[in-house]
């Protein structure tokens, strides 16, 4: 159950990762198909999506399970 994380590929392009995985799980032409990929997989597993931006840095996150009912705060 690790968080799929979205980033620019070294190589070009955009690719989804598993949090602690030495390899890139799928390579896409845009961000949004690599979107599209992680948040199919983070459904399945009930992960989250952690969505990085051009330079690397966090620039969103989705969850899809394991949310506190009521949410804290």
């Amino acid at each position: 159950m690790a968080n799929q994380h979205v980033s620019k590929h070294p190589e070009g392009g955009w690719k989804v990762q598993g949090a602690g995985n030495s390899k890139a799980t799928s390579r896409h032409a845009t961000q949004k198909e690599a979107r599209e990929a992680a948040r199919s997989i983070a459904r399945n597993q009930g992960s989250e999506v952690v969505i990085h931006g051009r330079d690397g840095k966090i620039r969103a996150k989705d969850s899809y399970g394991n949310d506190p009912f009521p949410p804290k705060g």
